[in-house]
């Protein structure tokens, strides 16, 4: 039996930062694409990286195999390697500190435990096409 492949591309965009943000996500499933977007103010570029993931997880279902594509080493490393000490150390970072944009992180890492996930990082603004729609839904958000 074959499993169930779903690409998802994302991307974050922020003018200013912080300032307005705009997000932007391409979910592509059996040669279907399906285009995300949506904007807040007073945001960071960090958290407009993460709501992307966010959004695309919470438009899929669960019983997909998920390869997601970022070009945020900030959320790649956050959810395969930070996240883990984050957890042992009470949400504190290794300055101990606490650890930004917590809210998100708790909503990707409950999210992201529904799937089986591949976690991609791809140059951002490079000659990805997909990765280019996902930055173009994104800067194009902030505006709306």
């Amino acid at each position: 039996m074959n499993e169930q492949i779903t690409s998802i591309w994302t991307d974050g965009a922020c003018s200013g930062n912080p300032g307005k943000g705009g997000w932007g996500v391409l979910i592509r499933h059996n040669n279907k694409d399906i285009k995300l977007s949506g904007n807040e103010d007073n945001t960071t570029n960090n958290r407009m990286e993460m709501i992307a993931v966010i959004k695309a997880l919470e438009n899929i279902s669960n019983n997909y195999k998920v390869k997601l594509y970022t070009d945020s080493k900030y959320v790649k490393d956050g959810i395969t390697i930070w996240i883990l000490n984050w957890k042992k150390n009470n949400w504190k970072n290794s300055q101990k500190k606490d650890v930004k944009n917590k809210d998100l992180w708790l909503r990707l890492d409950m999210l992201s435990q529904k799937f089986n996930i591949d976690w991609v990082w791809v140059k951002g603004h490079s000659n990805n096409m997909e990765n280019n729609i996902a930055d173009s839904l994104a800067t194009s958000a902030i505006n709306n």
